[in-house]
């Protein structure tokens, strides 16, 4: 059934095969993404087909300076008629969100929607409204262009489950991309699964098999991004000033049992955690300027753990 939700989006979206895969666990996990991409690599056309064969709400917003939180959870309006103010919702009220560009907005707007991610709910004035089940933002960073951005800082990266970096498509598929869009060749997009049956899949999730080993083995790759010496990693040891959070351990557990549930296994094997350590961790471990003086990246310690920590 999720081989054919995949299906459905890769009759408009072509190639980007993780980040189509992310999408999915995300949110059938009840996490959130930060995609990192040039401009016109489909960002918004997946997640808008993810929507459609879903059946689910979708919404963009797009961030410019002068966006108000209220633009994101809505406001109260007074009623002149009736002398009272009502509630107008804002475009938060949605299932799959898409806060385009979310660097260009300022650190209110942030918090205001970093907030609702992590409570699934907002505030207007005095009341407390509960979002959609499920939600999920999928937010969007531009890597050029930084002039006038606001960089989400490391406490508010830690709230997204994955960082997928999406770049330009292979010769051969920005050929079939290019015909499809002159001749409007993208294939319709159906339905294929109804809350019920989502439902059903999320709860299947639970019933994925995590060895201890395994267990033990996501949790010692997460502890040695923050004690590289205890586990024999001494050269990171000068380059990595914060680890990933225990938000990272829960979020490697999550993504790597839906990543063996995708592959059509009840269970989980080190190669299922080592795929999804990269998009887990990568915007949870920070880097000194000695890293910088070295060209050195996150996925770069993140590859060093993964070839020092025997998978079990």
């Amino acid at each position: 059934m999720i081989c054919s939700v995949k299906e459905e989006v890769k009759k408009v979206v072509v190639g980007h095969e993780e980040l189509i895969d992310s999408m999915i666990i995300a949110l059938f996990t009840g996490g959130h993404i930060l995609v990192e991409g040039v401009p016109g690599v489909a960002k918004t056309t997946a997640v808008n087909t993810l929507a459609k064969s879903l059946g689910f709400d979708f919404k963009r917003v797009q961030f410019t300076p002068d966006l108000l939180p209220g633009d994101i959870l809505g406001n109260e309006i007074l009623d002149l008629r009736k002398n009272e103010f009502k509630i107008k919702h804002g475009p938060i009220f949605t299932h799959l969100l898409l806060a385009d560009e979310i660097n260009r907005a300022g650190p209110k707007v942030q918090s205001a929607l970093l907030e609702a991610m992590a409570e699934r709910q907002v505030t207007i004035g005095e009341e407390s409204f509960a979002l959609p089940e499920p939600f999920m933002v999928l937010a969007t960073a531009n890597p050029v262009e930084q002039e006038g951005t606001y960089e989400l800082p490391e406490a508010s990266l830690d709230r997204f489950m994955m960082k997928v970096r999406v770049g330009y498509n292979a010769f051969e598929e920005e050929l079939t991309i290019m015909e499809r869009a002159a001749d409007g060749r993208f294939g319709e997009v159906r339905r294929v699964l109804d809350p019920a049956a989502f439902a059903e899949q999320k709860e299947k999730l639970k019933s994925i098999h995590l060895d201890e080993e395994i267990k033990r083995y996501i949790l010692s790759i997460v502890t040695a991004t923050r004690d590289p010496e205890s586990y024999g990693l001494d050269h990171l040891k000068d380059f990595v000033d914060f680890g990933a959070s225990p938000r990272g351990s829960i979020d490697l557990y999550k993504a790597s049992r839906a990543h063996a549930w995708l592959a059509g296994r009840d269970y989980v094997t080190p190669s299922d955690v080592a795929a999804m350590a990269y998009p887990v961790l990568r915007h949870r471990i920070v880097l000194n300027y000695s890293a910088v003086t070295v060209s050195l990246t996150t996925d770069e310690v993140i590859r060093k753990i993964l070839e020092t920590i025997p998978a079990p």
